[in-house]
């Protein structure tokens, strides 16, 4: 089984923005800038640099038009923005965003607390931004929460989570991040929904994107990687966790995704010492504990 791992893996740093708006402790813009600039020089080259959603819903990113245009883009790092309509689309452009993001869910009660609106109607409302989005080049990311699980529903079909990533496949998106957001998931779940999802979707297509409630994130990423996975969203310093997801931990922490990675022979581009040492710095800065374990081990 293990011969079938990758040489190498990208990882998508979601810190910046899927961390920090879940943080209590929002940060000022220059910090934001700073801590995005610090992963840049780490070799992170996808990295989750905003959200243009409402202030009133999310205050930890009412400044991310300021981040977008003042960050210094390292050659050959893209810097993406969740953008929820064309309200937000529009701001990423007006800001030079490089890559733009969507957000859908496989449950609909998920989806009415996250975005208020339906599964569909959020796929009818990400239509144009999408095509719009298309006529200026500007790539596509589909997310897709709640994959493994729903804390209003429990159990997400299969079923539902294929359809709305292959939805959202064929409205445009060049990649499907599958989410576990409330971090229920487990290896032989994760085994299962991976492969339902690429009997419609290419490998180099799709993306999981784990929360480590359970403790179960570097297990899952494995299944992941030996089913032919080979993008993975992880956060420093594990940041984040989900508003409208109750005890719902933060996203895996990137070192730990990196130490096990490179443990394995498997490349990343990224600097393990020098990115423990920015989980440290944003961790002080958010006055939270550091929650790597790689991190913590490291001192």
């Amino acid at each position: 089984m293990f011969n079938l791992l990758p040489k190498t893996v990208e990882i998508v740093e979601v810190g910046p923005r899927d961390g920090l708006q879940n943080e209590k402790t929002s940060l000022t813009a220059q910090d934001k800038i700073d801590f995005i600039n610090q992963l840049s020089l780490v070799g992170a080259k996808r990295i989750e640099a905003g959200s243009f959603v409402s202030p009133k819903w999310v205050p930890q990113m009412a400044s991310s038009d300021e981040v977008i245009r003042t960050i210094k883009r390292a050659e050959g790092t893209r810097y993406s923005a969740l953008t929820p309509n064309m309200k937000g689309f529009d701001m990423a452009m007006e800001a030079n965003t490089q890559e733009v993001a969507v957000f859908g869910a496989a449950s609909e009660s998920f989806s009415q607390k996250n975005i208020n609106c339906s599964i569909q109607e959020s796929l009818k409302r990400f239509a144009p931004l999408v095509e719009k989005a298309k006529q200026r080049g500007i790539p596509v990311r589909g997310y897709v929460s709640c994959v493994l699980g729903c804390p209003y529903e429990g159990d997400v079909k299969v079923d539902d989570v294929v359809a709305v990533s292959k939805a959202l496949l064929e409205m445009g998106c060049y990649e499907i991040s599958l989410g576990d957001t409330i971090g229920v998931g487990t290896p032989l779940k994760t085994k299962a929904l991976i492969e339902a999802c690429l009997q419609v979707i290419p490998s180099n297509q799709l993306a999981v994107h784990f929360h480590d409630t359970y403790g179960q994130a570097l297990a899952n990423i494995l299944t992941a990687l030996q089913l032919g996975i080979r993008v993975i969203d992880s956060s420093v310093a594990g940041l984040g966790g989900c508003p409208y997801a109750k005890g719902a931990s933060g996203n895996v922490a990137s070192e730990d995704v990196v130490y096990m990675l490179h443990n394995m022979g498997i490349e990343t581009g990224i600097n393990l010492a020098e990115l423990i040492e920015v989980g440290n710095s944003i961790s002080l800065k958010l006055n939270r504990k550091n929650g790597s374990k790689v991190g913590v081990a490291a001192g």
